[in-house]
């Protein structure tokens, strides 16, 4: 008996000490969103706060992500134009940082395509709202790349989507947006 409890205690270690955490660098990765509307579109970033990708054998198995919701910034306009857009996108009816300042992506299932690409199954919360997300993982030596869509309606983003609101011309804002993720380890 107090052998198998040795030989499982040793497989436990030999499986634990397998898996690596790479922590992501949060200043040298970067969020890259893009809106659009009807009449155009908007773009900008957002900054991590902190994230860890977990590899077993040299392959990804898991991911955690911290998102600052604060920082989100629009880089196409200047001024008092883009000061107005990024205080609206803060605003309860966008992302509400001053109640929800984070947003958090927690991978659930990672799948290999290749030696560096994964489709991902995530669970994404924006607004205290978690959805699943898919996406494809790209990975390298120095980190790894995504190209995100997500649905705002689902996390009650309101303003201007007329899954909410109802036909509104050429008011729209369309309810999917996209991310550009790189991150750095």
């Amino acid at each position: 008996m107090k052998k198998t409890a040795l030989v499982l205690l040793a497989l436990v270690s030999i499986t634990i000490s397998s898996a690596q955490v790479k922590k992501i660098k949060p200043l040298a990765s970067s969020i890259h969103w893009t809106g659009k509307k009807v009449t155009g579109q908007h773009e900008g970033t957002i900054n991590f706060l902190s994230g860890i990708f977990t590899f077993k054998n040299n392959k990804v198995v898991g991911g955690d992500f911290i998102v600052d919701m604060k920082s989100i910034s629009t880089t196409d306009l200047t001024g008092e134009y883009k000061d107005k857009l990024d205080g609206h996108l803060k605003a309860d009816d966008f992302f509400g940082v001053d109640n929800f300042p984070t947003a958090t992506l927690a991978f659930k299932k990672v799948t290999p395509v290749n030696a560096t690409t994964y489709t991902v199954v995530a669970d994404l919360t924006i607004k205290g709202k978690m959805n699943p997300v898919t996406f494809t993982l790209v990975t390298s030596a120095t980190g790894a790349t995504a190209d995100v869509k997500i649905n705002r309606a689902k996390y009650d983003v309101q303003y201007g989507s007329e899954t909410f609101l109802g036909s509104l011309g050429d008011k729209a804002i369309y309810d999917d947006f996209d991310l550009k993720i790189k991150m750095v380890y």
